[in-house]
């Protein structure tokens, strides 16, 4: 399971055939059991092959995280909010006005239970398995922003697409630099909930 044959068919069936088959129009029990099966095998490899231990790192520099989180996500707000203001006025936050309840029961369940698995995807799994496949960091970083991009691509949305590569090339950074999971859907979970309180979550299959 460690050659480089194998590593690149799994590459390409996780990461690009599977997101793709998804935004084709077929049973969505399939695509949940496609899914699920999937994730146990990524879990599987980590434990096993990877010989990940899924525990919180002792020497992780939370000041340096939160101040450079702080920095990212000050501007991430005045461009999402400028642009919900433009765009639809309307919806500038109007599930937090208006649905409080169901605003925080969807930032709970958000951030466990999508944020956490896709960061164990995308980035412990992606970078355990795949790194040494690229020449240097940057490299490494872009193709993750990509296929991060791809596994949004059932939402047939241009604008999510793009939302998703600029969010991919921030947790890739994130991960390479702290090697920390936890770090990372930290800060997954802090931008994706902004955007549902802003007005943005429609894009991203969020309720209103």
């Amino acid at each position: 399971m460690n050659s480089v044959l194998y590593k690149s068919i799994e590459f390409f069936v996780i990461f690009i055939l599977v997101p793709i088959s998804f935004a084709l129009n077929y049973s969505p029990q399939i695509k949940l059991i496609i899914g699920f099966i999937g994730f146990l095998y990524i879990i599987y490899v980590l434990l096993k092959i990877e010989k990940e231990k899924f525990r919180i790192a002792k020497n992780l520099n939370w000041k340096l995280f939160f101040k450079q989180t702080l920095f990212k996500f000050l501007g991430i707000v005045c461009v999402t909010a400028l642009f919900v203001w433009f765009t639809n006025k309307e919806a500038l936050f109007n599930v937090l006005l208006n649905k409080p309840k169901l605003w925080l029961f969807i930032l709970f369940i958000y951030s466990f239970f999508s944020v956490y698995p896709q960061e164990l995807i995308f980035r412990t799994f992606y970078f355990k398995r795949y790194h040494s496949f690229f020449k240097n960091n940057n490299l490494s970083i872009f193709v993750n922003a990509i296929v991060f991009s791809l596994g949004h691509i059932f939402f047939r949305n241009s604008l999510v697409l793009v939302l998703t590569f600029l969010g991919g090339l921030l947790f890739a950074i994130t991960y390479n630099k702290t090697k920390s999971t936890l770090l990372v859907s930290i800060e997954h979970a802090i931008y994706g909930c902004w955007l549902f309180t802003v007005g943005m979550g429609y894009m991203l299959g969020f309720p209103a």
